[in-house]
């Protein structure tokens, strides 16, 4: 995989966000499409609008995309499923286990991560403060569920400590990547599942998701939910049951929205090019320098190394003059968020905090 060194992000800002308004910080809530993706969708759109639906490079897109997925996140390609949503890949892993198990989860983590567990009444579901997860697991823990880092407040859950406790007590990891993978280096095989919406660090459209299962826990998803597109020759498994599933995660596969993965497949070419460490150290400095000036003006952030920021305690004329000042931001959870990515730079962040000092 090909990197690009931080000093030239800003260089590729002006060739794939031409147009971009200052303090556009908002990645945690939707990354923003680079120019050879709206280039991408447009050509795709403009044959379908002409009576070209073009299968063929549909499906092109969609292999595309993921072996990108599969390459950024340390993936053999025969591990990596197509999804559609979150809730829909964490239910094929709820779906499956047994009556009783215990699951332990972290009790404000995202709903979609969450809810399929609490769904099923016949399971055990533990849910601790989220420094308290890996302790949490014990003898007869049969899950972890937990995001790499947090929706509400960009806190990076213990990972290493996570793993551990599970290895130790025979209990499986899932892990939601929505909110990392694309900043984040994530060793996807280094858990059970992993499960990644590509719609905000990935820059991709919605319905462009992922899941990664590790060899060997194909058996513990449901295929209840298997569609055409799981067999191992979805053209010619279209009809009754099927008779043979793929092999590996792709026979948990989601029917692809093909616009969807058209678009995946040109910003994941992107986010390799650029290296995800590299996009690391650039979105790390830029939410540690929003920090800062956060301080500076009084407040006190969620410390932590990522690359989302919350700021607590926010009055509403401040994020009035954000408003006023063109930014892109979100509230959650009583936080300010800011989240930085690969297109932004020192000035927008500059631009959000002169913004807020009024």
């Amino acid at each position: 995989m090909s990197t690009t060194d931080v000093a030239a992000f800003p260089g590729l800002r002006a060739a794939e966000y031409p147009d971009l308004p200052p303090g556009q910080l908002n990645a945690a809530t939707h990354g923003l499409a680079p120019a050879r993706t709206v280039a991408a969708l447009r050509r795709a759109l403009d044959a379908w609008a002409a009576g070209r639906p073009d299968t063929a490079g549909y499906e092109d897109a969609v292999a595309a995309a993921r072996a990108s997925f599969a390459r950024i996140t340390g993936s053999p390609l025969s591990q990596v499923a197509l999804a559609s949503t979150v809730a829909g890949a964490v239910g094929l892993v709820a779906a499956a286990l047994p009556a009783g198990a215990e699951v332990v989860a972290y009790q404000d983590d995202f709903s979609s991560l969450v809810h399929p567990f609490a769904a099923r009444t016949d399971l055990r579901l533990r849910l601790v403060p989220l420094q308290d997860v890996a302790g949490a697991v014990r003898p007869g823990t049969a899950l972890v569920a937990v995001s790499a880092a947090q929706s509400a407040d960009g806190r990076v859950a213990d990972l290493p400590a996570i793993r551990a406790a599970a290895e130790a007590h025979g209990a499986r990891v899932l892990l939601d990547a929505t909110q990392s993978v694309g900043w984040l280096p994530i060793d996807a095989m280094a858990y059970d599942y992993v499960v990644c919406h590509g719609y905000k660090w990935l820059v991709s459209p919605h319905g462009a998701c992922f899941l990664t299962v590790r060899p060997g826990a194909e058996p513990t998803l449901s295929p209840a939910f298997t569609g055409w597109y799981g067999a191992d020759d979805p053209w010619d498994a279209c009809y009754g049951p099927i008779p043979r599933l793929a092999p590996g995660a792709r026979r948990f596969d989601s029917r692809p929205a093909y616009l969807a993965y058209v678009g995946a497949a040109a910003s994941l070419s992107l986010i390799e090019e650029l290296g995800v460490r590299a996009i690391h150290d650039h979105d790390v400095a830029l939410a540690e320098r929003l920090r800062d000036g956060f301080t500076s003006l009084g407040f006190s952030p969620v410390p932590g190394p990522s690359a989302i920021v919350a700021v607590p305690g926010v009055p509403a004329a401040l994020t009035a003059r954000l408003q006023a000042a063109g930014t892109a931001f979100s509230s959650r959870a009583g936080n300010l968020r800011l989240a930085p990515h690969f297109y932004n730079t020192p000035a927008d962040v500059d631009h959000v905090l002169t913004a807020a000092a009024g």
